[in-house]
């Protein structure tokens, strides 16, 4: 029995669809549906990652006009500066997280969260990792609109993330046998002039572009958060611009989106 959980008949009957549907297409709107029931969500969608290769989208409700956004501009590039990429290739623990909770701390100042994730129109982002062996992880994303998760709503969420991460490894336990993820190249941080950057100003980049500020850039290289910003000063001068705007605009160039 799951802790702290009271199954009404409807939520019960809806898990039991979902588990009876393991392997086959009706699995993930049945999970969806579950999920819904226990909490209200606008959308969903499931990615799988394997090391640096792009991740390929295994599942979503997005209305056509929108899933260019959420899956195609995303698998093209910017996957490379989100968190839960992040977080799959770390990997975190499995079980549930809002974007926030694998954020850099600049995160929300930077320029992937307000020229990209905005448009996205989304209020938040929290995702069930689970991890599928073979260094594959699933993530199933449920995004809200016009609002936050609540407490008790993560809570919620929460309590049932053992039987989600379960029903996702036990779907895909063959995962690591497709193709997609073996052969697809990975997107590379790349653009106009960033080929005239050393190895470690590329690395510098990528952090500034996913949100890190020159403090945790700094912790995470080993070097002082002052050597970062002469980096920064030199690639900016390098490239003849004068902002992170700029330079995501570069990478943007850089993946043809």
């Amino acid at each position: 029995m799951l802790p702290n959980m009271v199954f009404g008949a409807a939520d019960a009957g809806l898990l039991g669809q979902a588990i009876d549907s393991v392997g086959s297409l009706r699995f993930c709107p049945a999970l969806a549906a579950w999920l819904h029931c226990i909490v209200p969500f606008d959308h969903t969608v499931v990615f799988g990652y394997h090391g640096a290769s792009k991740p390929i989208e295994l599942y979503d409700d997005f209305p056509p006009d929108r899933r260019k956004i959420f899956v195609n501009d995303y698998v093209v590039g910017p996957y490379l500066l989100d968190p839960f990429y992040k977080g799959a290739m770390l990997p975190v623990e499995q079980g549930l997280y809002r974007l926030g909770d694998l954020a850099p701390d600049r995160f929300y100042q930077g320029e992937y969260f307000r020229t990209y994730y905005k448009r996205t129109e989304i209020a938040e982002e929290i995702g069930f990792f689970s991890a599928i062996g073979e260094g594959y992880q699933v993530v199933w994303s449920l995004m809200r609109k016009e609002k936050l998760f609540s407490a008790p709503a993560f809570r919620r969420l929460g309590q049932v993330a053992p039987v989600v991460v379960a029903l996702i490894r036990k779907h895909w336990a063959k995962i690591a046998n497709d193709r997609n993820l073996h052969d697809s190249p990975p997107a590379e941080i790349a653009g106009p002039g960033l080929e005239r950057l050393t190895r470690r100003e590329l690395e510098i980049v990528s952090y500034i572009l996913r949100g890190h500020s020159s403090e945790a850039t700094g912790q995470d290289l080993g070097i002082s958060a002052g050597t970062v910003r002469i980096h920064r000063r030199n690639i900016y001068a390098k490239l003849e611009i004068s902002s992170q705007r700029e330079l995501f605009s570069r990478f943007l160039a850089g993946v043809s989106i």
